[in-house]
């Protein structure tokens, strides 16, 4: 109208992006709140660069798995599945005995529904890291706090 400027839609390229190591306690943290944030973290929805074909995502270092919180009463209630591949193999078990038997594997279930089913989804999940204590070998990155708000 009356502006001579042109304005241009930002699009990262695989050189621009940076990409920053985080950490998070999941200690009483609730996993929908939890697996939530660290989606948005890992696809890079975070950041002003996001570019939607490109993976601009971040590293997380999840530690204290095993103390991550269920509301309600989902932990008798709500039941893991899969699916052996053969006829008649769908299996289930209470998400009290996944916890216990698996607490990283429910952190990484909770995210890997959020991220895109697609190769750049399963690359994003790579770059999640989940522990089931405090301790992690990744400290020489110097992994920056990331706080989920409860």
């Amino acid at each position: 109208m009356g502006s001579d400027t042109v304005q241009t839609t930002y699009s990262a390229r695989a050189a621009d992006i940076q990409r920053q190591w985080h950490i998070v306690d999941a200690d009483g943290v609730v996993l929908g709140r939890l697996a939530t944030r660290l989606a948005m973290v890992l696809s890079g929805k975070h950041r002003p660069m996001y570019t939607p074909h490109l993976d601009t995502g971040d590293f997380v270092v999840v530690i204290n798995a095993a103390k991550v919180r269920l509301t309600g009463r989902k932990l008798q209630n709500k039941r893991h599945y899969w699916h052996t591949g053969y006829m008649s193999g769908l299996k289930s078990i209470p998400y009290s005995q996944f916890l216990a038997k698996d607490p990283e594997g429910v952190i990484r279930w909770a995210v890997r529904g959020m991220l895109p089913k697609t190769p750049m989804g399963r690359a994003m999940l790579k770059k999640l890291k989940v522990y089931p204590g405090p301790a992690h070998p990744h400290g020489g990155h110097a992994p920056v706090p990331l706080t989920i708000e409860a």
